[in-house]
């Protein structure tokens, strides 16, 4: 497996605003987000999806091309009624990307493909310019499928979801008495980080709920990032510093990771190398490699 590839666009932060509210979609726009995700699914009532679609591409039409790059849409999920309508509003205000929520596999990556393709044609944007994240867990058939998003068109990153994993399986929560995810919601995001890994797009984490407590964010974002995860959902902008921080490599890592391939690269031959009282291996030199690829691109 090669390395994850880093995107034209970092994406460190996804901070999520109502596609109903032009405030709170401007606020979030106004953030240091990375990404910012229009919602038509859960945020929004049945009864107010059609403004929502509306008050979205006017958004949207008033931005300028660099400005939509971070400006993403989360659509309603592919096995209910609204996939269509919704891509038919956004995708002529031409954002940034889509969210896909409640994937039950590559195959719904697929139909979103074929549907987007259509409108992309037919409002002259480049066929397959428009990326995808996909939330993969948030059913329990889901959770057998994560391997197989290799290959999946227009994927950039895969994401997880507790909440809605919680409701599939009938579960009073999703924590344990301690606090923490449950076994089967820390599954889940390990079999996200697998098959992001195995797809060879971004892993990301999924969202805090407690947005007033920063430092157990941090905590959590730190951790998650040492695990291989690239980013983190965020559903207030109060999040966003944080997870961009936790998220972005320290300066004392990029030394160590520009040290471990300068000594790689003085000593090509070597299959191991000493280094500060242990041992470094090819492992960690496409270790380095990558974090260096976060910073440097």
């Amino acid at each position: 497996m090669t390395a994850i590839p880093e995107p034209r666009i970092r994406m460190r932060s996804w901070l999520f605003a109502p596609g109903d509210s032009d405030k709170k979609m401007t606020k979030a726009s106004e953030s240091e987000a990375d990404i910012v995700i229009f919602d038509l699914e859960d945020a929004v009532v049945e009864s107010g999806k059609a403004d929502a679609r509306g008050a979205i591409t006017q958004f949207l039409s008033k931005k300028s091309k660099d400005e939509r790059a971070r400006l993403w849409v989360r659509v309603n999920p592919l096995d209910g009624d609204w996939t269509a309508e919704d891509l038919a509003a956004v995708m002529p205000a031409r954002p940034g990307g889509i969210m896909l929520p409640k994937s039950r596999g590559r195959h719904d990556v697929e139909e979103l493909d074929r549907q987007m393709t259509a409108l992309e044609v037919e409002n002259g944007i480049e066929a397959g310019s428009t990326p995808v994240i996909a939330l993969v867990t948030e059913t329990a058939a889901a959770m057998f499928t994560t391997g197989d998003y290799g290959g999946a068109p227009r994927l950039a990153a895969m994401t997880w979801g507790a909440e809605d994993l919680a409701d599939s399986l009938g579960a009073q929560s999703n924590r344990d008495f301690d606090g923490d995810f449950a076994f089967t919601y820390k599954l889940a995001r390990s079999l996200c980080l697998l098959g992001a890994a195995a797809a060879e797009v971004m892993p990301i984490e999924t969202i805090d709920t407690n947005f007033r407590d920063l430092e157990a964010l941090r905590k959590r974002a730190i951790e998650v990032r040492r695990q291989g995860y690239r980013g983190m959902l965020a559903i207030h902008p109060a999040q966003v510093p944080v997870i961009n921080e936790a998220f972005s490599p320290s300066e004392e890592e990029v030394a160590e990771a520009r040290e471990i391939v300068a000594l790689f690269e003085d000593n090509p031959d070597a299959g191991t190398i000493g280094w500060k009282g242990g041992m470094l291996d090819r492992p960690h030199l496409s270790r380095a490699r990558q974090l260096l690829a976060q910073v440097e691109g």
